[in-house]
């Protein structure tokens, strides 16, 4: 009991304050019509029921599966398997990652099955690299230099239109089923080390994973040669409460469907590695199962809340701020809204519960929260501005991406991991159904190109924490070596006292 009321008043902490920003701008800078708020009302009830469920069940589900199929692949002394079982499991979780869905049906230029087995193959082949990396000890800012020095490359050969898509793949295919179980995969293959390092090796999986996705989506796009084209979002005609909530009825069974589809192979994987390795008890057989019917519940809610409820008022909103008389409003509302959407991020409560259990409280979920908001907030306006002025985005992924490496060198390598992991973990379902539609709302209305200047904001969000989480780390190192100098100045201080003191003695 104490654990479903602890994650309702998370997840209330989480979207009361994107609904008051709502509520405040459809009353202000952007009306609403009465059906798109009263749409947007009922989603915001379902988006904090379900992250409710959701961070329940991943907690006793997801993550135990995660860390004991990590366990029991870094006990295996032949690397074949391992890696095709991390090939298999990357496949698998990302075809059936909503978010993933969401953009694959914002880019229809691309057949959605096209796209959507390109990012699998790219995640599937980077989740056995991250299981090559753990095994050997390779620093995770080593292998992250090479690939985005790779990806720079690839970039400059890839057509305009779709370099911000490449990117934003990286970002939503980590998204609310693959975050938990793939941090929990990381962390059970890293506590098999059993050293000082086991801490660093489990973050970085969810960061390798979303390289795999912009790698393959820059390589089809040369290969592909695909013509750039959108979709609209199509706003239902809404005349009573009883037909905004006929919405949801009639959605409900299709996101059901979906999240079916997405949660089935990892169910199937349980029930399989069960069978095979015998790890779990009658009672923890149980209490998983249970989680993955919170889980279940909980997923199936939150997109439903999303896509009905939230991604229609985000296109309005942008729509309605940008054809007003003060367009660089829409740079304000964006940081805004950028600052607190990221906490209602299903995935963003997994990250922080981890990190804050990996390093002992070192750093604590509260830093992490602050940090994450900053830089997304600065991500969303830097976006917005972008689509008001359509400045290309890839020197600001070259510069930012660039700056986020260089600090690798100057933090302690456990910063770097959990920096590059919330880069993806940001980047989740609230962003592809609030956030981007606001950006391509007000892209339509200006008249600019949604594919090179609209597109790309999940990108810009999954890079800021890659900075501000590395800040975090540097502020946090240089005041320990301030402390450790002023506790050195002090220790030769009594020491300097306690020589003093025997001489006046003798």
């Amino acid at each position: 009991m104490n654990g479903i009321l602890d994650s309702l008043k998370e997840s209330l902490k989480s979207v009361l304050p994107i609904a008051a920003i709502v509520l405040l701008l459809s009353v202000t800078a952007a009306p609403l019509g009465t059906g798109v708020l009263v749409l947007f009302l009922f989603g915001t009830l379902l988006l904090i029921s379900g992250i409710s469920f959701f961070n329940l069940g991943s907690g006793i589900s997801m993550e135990p599966l995660g860390e004991g199929l990590g366990k029991q692949i870094s006990k295996s002394k032949n690397m074949f398997f391992p890696l095709i079982i991390c090939f298999v499991l990357g496949v698998l979780i990302t075809v059936a990652e909503p978010d993933l869905q969401v953009l694959a049906e914002q880019v229809p230029s691309i057949p959605n099955l096209v796209l959507v087995l390109c990012v699998a193959v790219g995640v599937g082949a980077f989740l056995s690299i991250s299981m090559i990396r753990s095994r050997k000890g390779i620093p995770l800012s080593r292998l992250l230099l090479v690939f985005y020095a790779i990806i720079v490359i690839l970039a400059f050969f890839a057509p305009d239109e779709f370099v911000p898509t490449a990117f934003d793949s990286g970002g939503v295919t980590t998204g609310p089923i693959t975050v938990p179980f793939i941090m929990a995969l990381g962390a059970g293959m890293a506590t098999i080390r059993n050293d000082k390092r086991s801490g660093e090796n489990s973050f970085g999986l969810v960061a390798l994973c979303s390289i795999g996705p912009i790698l393959s989506v820059l390589i089809l796009s040369i290969c592909y040669n695909p013509n750039p084209e959108t979709t609209e979002t199509v706003i239902p005609e809404i005349l009573t409460t009883k037909d905004a909530f006929a919405q949801f009825l009639y959605a409900i069974p299709h996101y059901a469907e979906e999240v079916l589809i997405g949660l089935a192979p990892i169910v199937a994987v349980f029930f399989i590695f069960q069978i095979a390795s015998k790890r779990y008890h009658k009672h923890q057989i149980t209490k998983i199962c249970i989680g993955f019917v919170y889980t279940y519940i909980g997923l199936v809610l939150f997109l439903t809340g999303a896509n009905v409820g939230f991604m229609p008022a985000g296109r309005l909103i942008g729509a309605t701020v940008a054809e007003g008389k003060y367009k660089y409003l829409l740079v304000v509302i964006g940081m805004l809204i950028g600052y607190f959407v990221v906490l209602a991020e299903p995935a963003i409560h997994s990250l922080k519960k981890q990190v804050s259990e990996v390093t002992k409280g070192a750093v604590s979920q509260k830093s992490i929260a602050i940090a994450l908001s900053v830089g997304v907030s600065i991500a969303v306006g830097i976006s917005m501005l972008r689509v008001i002025t359509g400045i290309p985005i890839l020197p600001f992924l070259i510069v930012g991406y660039t700056v986020s490496l260089i600090i690798t060198f100057f933090v302690p390598p456990i910063y770097t991991g959990i920096a590059f992991d919330s880069g993806g973990v940001a980047s989740g379902p609230m962003t592809t159904t609030f956030i981007l539609p606001f950006a391509l709302g007000a892209c339509n209305v200006l008249g600019g190109n949604v594919m090179t200047d609209a597109f790309g904001i999940v990108a810009m969000i999954a890079l800021a924490p890659l900075i501000s989480i590395q800040l975090l780390g540097f502020g946090a190192t240089v005041r320990r070596k301030k402390s450790l100098q002023k506790a050195h100045a002090e220790f030769i201080q009594i020491e300097d006292d306690i020589i003093y003191y025997e001489e006046d003695c003798a």
